[in-house]
């Protein structure tokens, strides 16, 4: 069943449904999400949120692909549906923005 839970990213709060299994997983996503966007962003405050947000996610998305040509095609299909999922929770948290 899924429940609502409030994530931080960028000093904005997200709520995502996700089911009890997947709780701790959707936090460290969050959060390493929100690392990811800091960093990307530095110094420069100005950048659309929006737009940082599918860098970050293009970044991730490559940094998958490359490990998963590294992998066995078993490991690789396992990082092409993290990707393909990570895109859906990327694009439930873009929409209610």
């Amino acid at each position: 069943m899924s429940e609502p839970v409030s994530v931080r990213i960028l000093d904005r709060e997200y709520t995502v449904g996700v089911s009890d299994e997947e709780r701790a997983g959707l936090a460290s996503a969050a959060r390493m999400l929100d690392a990811r966007m800091r960093e990307l962003r530095g110094g420069n405050r100005m950048v659309a949120p929006e737009r940082l947000a599918v860098l970050t996610a293009l970044n991730l998305a490559h940094e998958l692909q490359q490990q998963a040509t590294r992998a066995t095609p078993a490991a690789g299909g396992d990082a092409l549906r993290l990707i393909d999922e990570a895109n859906r929770k990327l694009d439930a948290l873009l929409a209610q923005s």
